[in-house]
Parts: C-alpha cells; structure tokens; sequence
C-alpha cells in the first residue's frame, strides 16, 4: 500500500532545489518551534518496528546520537516521511548505505544503516537492489508513505540488531524527532486496526481528513 510512481525530476542538486521549489507549495520553515510544516509518515513498517527516546545518547569516539534507531528484522520496509527530492543515495564507514531526502521548508530525513546484505545472509555483499527500492537515486521525487529501501545494519551498526538509524534536520541541524516518531506510529498503527476491521466488516474507505 505503500508504493507509488516516481517522478522523474533533473540530476544535480541545483536543479533538484529548483524542482522542489516546483513541485511543492512553498510554506514558512517551522525550525524554531521543532516542527516541520507537514505531516509525516511512520517511515519504517510500523507493525515490525520497536524504538525509544535515544537522541542525544554518547556514542564512541565523543559522539551524540542524532536520531533515533528504528528496530527490525533486516529487510524490513523503509518509506519516505513525506514528499520530497532524494539529495543522496550513498555509503560511509559509519552510517553505511543511506538516503537523505529533502522536504519543504528546507527539512531533510536521513535514513541509515540500509541492508547490505543478501537475503539469508549477514554478507555485507548483497546489490544494491537489496538496499534501496527501484527508482531511488539522486533527483528522484518520492511520495510521502513510498518505499525508499530496506532495514539492515550496514556501516558501523554490523553485529547489532538491524534497524534505521533514522535522523530529521532542519536547515541543517539536527532535531530530537522522537515525539514526532511516536504520533507518527500512533497514527499508523490505528489505520493499520482500521483496515483490519474494514476486512472483517466490509468497511468503505479509510476516512481521510
């Protein structure tokens, strides 16, 4: 339920600004009050995922955790948070294979430690198949609730238990997303009992407001 079609938006980050100036209505940044000017998507199966309030814990090496893990078994689905324009499909020691993908008002979702892994196997080797969904690259337009990858523990998470290390920033800056996670979640999980009710009732279509 959570597919949709990608758009096709320009190759490089200028014309990506460009192009999401285009695609999106423009609306104030809301970094002072910590909150984005949209709604956002539980970005990972919301049914298979466990997380809690890690922001800001000390990491090796002096390091603070920016972002909140999201944990599940390994190819678990991961889905944009909202609309937006994928800025970098890549990998690095630490944060293994991720995306970042820009929203309106100059927020951007980071989404890291993707399956590097091929099904059955902690091999470090799987394709890039395996990590990010068919059409997810630099310049791509994503839907909010569209599947951008897959939950591994690529980087610095291998050994772990697989989850998303999963960040929002706000002109630049990092954010605590932990509360907006948790209504996020809340908001998932309730559709998800609404459409189980509706399979049992016959229900019309999930109301949306």
């Amino acid at each position: 339920m959570h597919s949709r079609v990608v758009k096709r938006v320009g190759t490089s980050i200028i014309s990506v600004t460009l192009v999401l100036g285009g695609l999106l209505p423009e609306l104030p940044a809301l970094a002072s009050s910590g909150e984005p000017p949209f709604e956002i998507v539980f970005p990972q199966e919301v049914s298979a995922t466990h997380f809690s309030s890690t922001y800001g814990a000390r990491r090796s090496g002096g390091r603070r955790h920016r972002g909140n893990d999201l944990l599940a078994p390994r190819m678990t689905e991961v889905y944009a948070i909202a609309d937006g324009v994928v800025v970098h499909v890549g990998i690095n020691r630490l944060s293994g294979r991720n995306v970042r993908i820009l929203h309106e008002g100059d927020w951007t979702s980071y989404y890291l430690h993707l399956n590097n892994d091929t099904p059955g196997s902690d091999d470090g080797s799987a394709p890039w198949t395996f990590t990010v969904a068919p059409g997810i690259e630099v310049g791509a337009g994503v839907d909010a609730g569209q599947l951008i990858g897959w939950s591994g523990d690529s980087g610095n998470a291998e050994g772990t238990t697989p989850h998303t290390h999963f960040e929002l920033h706000s002109d630049d800056r990092a954010i605590d997303p932990f509360d907006l996670l948790s209504e996020a979640q809340q908001r998932a999980l309730a559709h998800e009992a609404w459409l189980t009710r509706a399979v049992v009732r016959d229900l019309p279509d999930y109301p949306i407001d």
